[in-house]
């Protein structure tokens, strides 16, 4: 498919298919979803419930917000599940997630006619915050994002804390969750195929419309990618988008660089940090930022090298 033709596809189709493929799997009001959902409940806490019409869910945006109708017992019902699934390594989590719940926080006072006025204490659900990351960053197959990392004057007293569980769904991540969850495994086992492709020099549609008719062929998700072909090309060729994924490594090698330089400023000032092995690092950043379409003035501040440096890289 030619490049104007992909264009016009992305264009139509996000007028109906806003949806993130793993929402679309796990977060919709149909009946596969919805044991699509039981089942990754199941697998995260380790029960084994069957009544999928338990599970309570509402979105935010790309959020998945899952909680537990009135009729279950307390334990269950005291609890509130919020799912994101994010392809970029994002460490602003918790604080996404304590705007998150307190969206969910007020919209339960008011259902539930509780006021925070009351001279007894107002009982509100437990939350859980999980991030299910598949991005191309290497970290281990759980991580706990706290919030007090975001904290300007650094805190370890727990005071005031949020915490995002991030697990690693990528290929030969989490392999015993992927095996409690079988439309879990088939999501990662698409995209990882996805991501196979392009690393081996597929075109982005070309990698997608493999593997979707690869996951026809093996009948992933029990028959969804041959019934939603259309709208699944649709929502993954808008995720692997690559001048946003670019513009990404870029915005984010630019912040990392400028932290680095500055901590290394203050460590050692200018001079130690061009000793050796220093002006090796810093000449591998900057031939990567320049690689990336980085301005010669913004790699020298963010390096320490002289522009004269960097233009001769």
């Amino acid at each position: 498919m030619n490049k104007n033709n992909e264009h016009q596809l992305i264009k139509n189709q996000n007028r109906e298919y806003r949806d993130r493929l793993f929402k679309a799997i796990f977060g919709r009001d149909t009946d596969e979803s919805r044991e699509w959902r039981l089942s990754l409940y199941n697998a995260l806490n380790g029960t084994n419930y069957k009544d999928a019409s338990l599970l309570k869910l509402n979105t935010i945006e790309n959020v998945i917000y899952i909680t537990m109708k009135n009729d279950v017992s307390f334990l269950i019902d005291s609890e509130i599940n919020l799912f994101e699934q994010q392809s970029s390594y994002n460490p602003n989590m918790p604080l996404r997630g304590l705007i998150y719940f307190s969206q969910l926080y007020q919209t339960y006072l008011a259902e539930n006619d509780k006021s925070l006025l009351s001279t007894l204490p107002v009982k509100i659900p437990t939350p859980r915050f999980v991030v299910f990351y598949n991005g191309d960053r290497e970290i281990d197959d759980t991580e706990e994002l706290k919030l007090s990392d975001s904290f300007m004057n650094y805190s370890t007293d727990g005071k005031f804390e949020w915490t995002a569980t991030v697990i690693n769904i990528n290929k030969g991540h989490n392999l015993a969750l992927n095996k409690k969850c079988k439309a879990l495994y088939d999501y990662v086992e698409y995209v990882g195929r996805i991501k196979s492709n392009i690393k081996n020099g597929m075109s982005r549609y070309d990698a997608i419309e493999d593997a979707v008719d690869w996951a026809i062929a093996e009948n992933l998700l029990d028959g969804f990618f041959k019934r939603q072909k259309a709208e699944v090309l649709a929502m993954c060729l808008t995720e692997f988008d690559e001048k946003s994924y670019k513009r990404t490594l870029i915005n984010d090698g630019i912040a990392i660089g400028i932290a680095e330089g500055l901590k290394k400023g203050r460590e050692a000032g200018r001079e130690q940090g061009r000793e050796e092995g220093s002006l090796s690092r810093a000449i591998s950043t900057a031939k990567n930022l320049k690689a990336s379409g980085v301005s010669i003035e913004l790699i020298a501040k963010c390096t320490g090298l002289s522009l004269d440096e960097v233009a001769a890289l």
